[in-house]
């Protein structure tokens, strides 16, 4: 399908009778019909201003500024393809979504079933069975202590249930969080947000939400030691960084709680559902939370979905009556669609292997790039476990190497890494982004059927950048200087260059 090219800031009009072979509206005895090729076809191109004109005009400029301005018309496993059939290597898999990569056959099969079925849906005075079955098969794949889910739509839902009944069941109100968190961006999940821009602008967060520095388990004692400490909330891998921490320190922060009746909160909406070579990531440490939230990849990549789980003592400390049977809920909570999807999505996982899958790719991840650590300055780390990795960039020893790395870094913070995401897309065709606001670490989530063909597609890419970095410093010094003069200049306060939202 070829784009249509409009004139600068042209828009047809939402009115324009040219639009309505593609919405016909019931009246008197007639049937509404929709016909989404008709429409993909009749609107094809005007992306990028509907977008500046309806939905995040910022968004849309970073997009063309950074070059990543294309028109992808279909996704397959671990790529999308754009009007002229290019493949590009997406390692970002939707933030996580896609961890059986894009349009599986078996999950969309049986999305396609249960819209055959004509399932009754969101009935609301009903207990449905698609909800209890996935229900079932969740507390089945967790510890012991875990035993009832709550539904929702999305990560940061779940991790607002987890504050309310982790205040509920305690009686106490402070949460406490980890510096450099990220738990969501609805107004409960922000305020126990470890990033500060997120939270410019927005007034006054929830009360007695407390950062403690990240594995710091004194500072986390101390503040229990006050008496007023619920729970506290954390990711096994943080995700803005892919920062881990010891086994030893996972297990003191534990016990700091448990000593106190705190509740231990981990939240697996990213590196749950397989993403790190374990079905959630804390069975690396051994750990044994009270609460835990899921979200992402147990979609399918298809319908929104969240879960919160946690013991029984727990939930009934909330639904403690049959006149609070509603006091905590949502309106699309269980829907079939979404309890399909996640029911398929987990059959996928047992039949085609897909953690210990992930676990051995996790493995090749790290081989191949400590080759890269070891061979070139600019790599200083290699962090992650499975399908999650962090490749993190500092100052080289070599003197002209430092010179270099010092004159991008002074256009912005973090630039060198940017210099190397655009590329990678630009001339590679491969789709990753910067971990996190102002710091020079490439954050890689493919899909959890990626293999070694994929995993040597990037290393080989960021190979050659890398080569090309040491041997001549003109492309990386223009682009940077390029970038700082031209959109992507900013206040402290604006957005970064690359978006690193979960």
């Amino acid at each position: 399908m070829g784009r249509k090219t409009l004139a600068p800031g042209a828009m047809k009009p939402c009115g324009d009778p040219a639009h309505a072979s593609a919405f016909r509206f019931k009246s008197r005895g007639r049937t509404m019909s929709f016909n989404l090729s008709e429409l993909l076809a009749d609107r094809d191109g005007e992306n990028f201003q509907l977008h500046t004109k309806y939905l995040n005009p910022q968004m849309a400029k970073v997009i063309k500024t950074l070059g990543f301005d294309r028109f992808y018309e279909r996704g397959d496993g671990c790529y999308l393809y754009d009007e002229h059939g290019t493949s590009y290597l997406d390692l970002l898999s939707g933030f996580g979504v896609f961890a059986l990569g894009r349009s599986h056959p078996v999950v969309r099969d049986a999305l396609h079933q249960a819209l055959d079925a004509d399932l009754p849906n969101m009935v609301q005075m009903d207990c449905a069975l698609l909800p209890g079955l996935l229900a079932e098969q969740l507390v089945t794949r967790s510890p012991d202590q875990i035993e009832r889910v709550y539904f929702c739509n999305s990560g940061a839902e779940a991790v607002e249930a987890s504050i309310k009944f982790a205040r509920s069941h305690t009686g106490r109100q402070r949460i406490c969080y980890h510096a450099h968190a990220y738990h969501g961006l609805t107004m409960g999940a922000l305020s126990v947000n470890g990033s500060s821009d997120f939270k410019k602008g927005f007034g006054e967060m929830l009360p007695g939400a407390t950062e403690i520095p990240f594995g710091d388990v004194e500072a986390l004692r101390n503040e229990i030691r006050r008496g007023d400490v619920a729970a506290f909330i954390m990711e096994p891998i943080q995700g803005k960084g892919v920062y881990e921490l010891d086994g030893e320190v996972w297990r003191s922060l534990e016990t700091a709680c448990h000593e106190a009746d705190v509740l231990f909160i981990c939240d697996e909406v990213q590196t749950g559902i397989g993403r790190t070579g374990k079905f959630y990531a804390f069975e690396h440490y051994g750990l044994r939370p009270d609460i835990i939230t899921v979200s992402k990849a147990l979609s399918g990549g298809y319908v929104p979905v969240g879960a919160m789980l946690t013991s029984d003592k727990i939930f009934r400390s909330v639904y403690s009556s049959m006149d609070r049977a509603m006091v905590h809920s949502t309106t699309f909570k269980g829907n079939q669609l979404a309890m399909v999807a996640g029911l398929a999505t987990l059959s996928v996982f047992d039949d085609e292997g897909i953690v210990s899958h992930a676990a051995a790719m996790g493995d090749l991840w790290h081989k191949k790039l400590g080759q890269l650590n070891d061979s070139h300055e600019y790599v200083n780390a290699v962090r992650g476990r499975g399908q999650m990795i962090g490749i993190e960039f500092g100052a080289p020893t070599t003197p002209a190497l430092k010179r270099r790395w010092r004159a991008v870094e002074a256009t912005r913070t973090a630039m060198f890494t940017q210099t190397l995401v655009v590329p990678l897309f630009q001339r590679h065709r491969i789709l990753t982004q910067v971990a996190a606001d102002n710091v020079n670490i490439i954050k890689l989530l493919p899909a959890l059927i990626a293999g070694e063909r994929e995993i040597d597609m990037f290393v080989d890419a960021l190979d050659e950048l890398l080569n090309d970095a040491e041997k001549n410093s003109a492309w990386i010094f223009g682009f940077g200087v390029a970038m700082a003069k031209g959109a992507f200049k900013r206040t402290r306060s604006s957005a970064n260059a690359s978006p690193a939202q979960s």
